[in-house]
């Protein structure tokens, strides 16, 4: 058996175990009263390498669903990034990993720095659009963080929707890209949800108590363990029939998922969330 047929016969272990991620989705569509029709799972591979009898390989897997919602049916999309260590035909270790992305040029762009007029209107429909455009792959003008891409991509998201940037060149001061430097809060999550959060943002966003609140383009922000230390951030970009925000993001890449991500590996029940809404 190829290595390939190993790991299409252990991904559809996956499925069927009720302590793994992937099962937990289908749980978790179930528990809002919702059906997967279809699920297809491609897949492919990134890199091999071979060190004597070892053979890592580095493949990604696509996981797209077809989810039935009362009437109305939308997709679900995810991408995980994993390695596979085969000690001659035995498989031997099978991880998650950070996306090894392809070598994109960086380019600079043209925009201002500084202090800027907080007067704007929020264009939350180019913010999804973006989001859309972007959800799996890398924009060329941005720089593309592999260790954790998500609040680089909501920055991203944010800014086609029109947010202008402030505080550069200072790193700890506002919320800015430039090419080869950038605000934490452009990059780091724990960073992004407290300037949301502070007075004078520039977002001028609103912290709202419910997830039914929030609008398309608006952002949500994770803290997985709950142990105050703010994880992960999402945009909303569709909503199901019970007006329950589904969300895209990157790290792992994710289309139109259920918002409280009770499937990921990353959840526990100490998740504690946040709610904003933009350009209030």
């Amino acid at each position: 058996m190829n290595e390939m047929k190993i790991l299409q016969r252990l991904w559809q272990e996956k499925y069927e175990d009720d302590k793994d991620p992937v099962y937990r989705k289908k749980q978790l569509h179930d528990k809002h009263n919702k059906k997967i029709k279809w699920t297809e799972v491609k897949g492919g591979i990134i890199d091999r390498r071979q060190n004597g009898n070892e053979t890592e390989i580095y493949y990604f897997v696509h996981i797209k669903c077809m989810i039935e919602d009362y009437n109305t049916f939308y997709h679900e999309e995810e991408i995980l990034n994993r390695c596979a260590t085969f000690i001659g035909d035995s498989l031997h270790t099978e991880n998650s990993i950070n996306k090894i992305p392809e070598k994109k040029p960086l380019t600079e762009q043209h925009m201002q720095l500084g202090d800027t007029d907080q007067r704007y209107f929020y264009d939350r429909r180019a913010a999804v659009q973006y989001a859309e455009r972007w959800w799996n792959g890398a924009n060329p003008a941005y720089r593309y963080f592999e260790v954790n891409d998500c609040t680089n991509y909501i920055s991203q998201c944010l800014r086609a929707g029109g947010i202008p940037m402030t505080g550069a060149p200072d790193r700890s001061r506002g919320w800015w890209y430039s090419a080869g430097n950038w605000s934490y809060s452009w990059s780091v999550a724990h960073s992004l949800r407290w300037y949301m959060s502070s007075n004078g943002n520039i977002f001028q966003a609103k912290l709202v108590d419910d997830p039914t609140e929030l609008l398309l383009g608006d952002v949500i922000c994770y803290d997985f363990q709950g142990d105050g230390r703010w994880d992960h951030n999402t945009i909303v970009t569709s909503k199901d029939s019970e007006n329950m925000p589904l969300v895209n993001a990157h790290t792992n890449n994710s289309r139109h998922r259920y918002w409280t991500y009770e499937d990921s590996a990353a959840w526990t029940p100490q998740c504690q969330y946040r709610f904003f809404r933009i350009g209030e």
